[in-house]
């Protein structure tokens, strides 16, 4: 009986190999066709998602905020202000006030942007200096911005108390 179920052993052995082998070579056949009929299908999602890909990469770079260092050198003009000979006599004496003609030339303050710039200084509104000047609005804000240039600064009351800084009002 050892040679007969050793027979059938071998027999369900070589028999279990080819079935084995005859599903291997049959899912190998079924996965080509499954390749072949859905080619197009593949190489389309392929270059879906490299697009996808690109995409996302391309967004990321334009989005990213681009960091830059700006370096600005300016000439900072300060002045001293003259020694108080008495300490009762108030600082801003308006009778003893000299303009420092040297800053208005480096500054290349015009005399009808000075007369604005004093009467910004008396807390005067465009319209007013206007009247007061005889001019139009239009001329007063264009004295007024080049006043702003001229001085560094965006407002009225910044460039009064750069004015002052400099000695150009009292």
């Amino acid at each position: 009986m050892s040679l007969r179920s050793a027979g059938n052993i071998r027999n369900i052995v070589i028999y279990g190999i080819s079935l084995a082998a005859l599903l291997l070579l049959l899912s190998w056949l079924q996965w080509r066709l499954l390749i072949i009929d859905h080619a197009t299908d593949i190489y389309i999602g392929a270059i879906a998602l490299l697009f996808t890909g690109l995409g996302i990469w391309l967004a990321l770079k334009i989005m990213r905020p681009k960091k830059e260092t700006v370096i600005i050198e300016k000439e900072i003009y300060i002045t001293q202000p003259a020694a108080d000979p008495s300490p009762t006599t108030p600082s801003t004496d308006i009778t003893n006030f000299t303009i420092n003609e040297q800053q208005l030339q480096k500054l290349g303050i015009s005399a009808r942007e000075m007369d604005v710039l004093q009467l910004m200084a008396k807390g005067l509104s465009n319209q007013e200096i206007a009247e007061r000047l005889y001019v139009s609005l239009n001329t007063i804000k264009t004295h007024s911005s080049n006043l702003f240039l001229k001085l560094d600064v965006k407002r009225r009351t910044q460039a009064v108390d750069q004015a002052r800084k400099l000695g150009l009002i009292p």
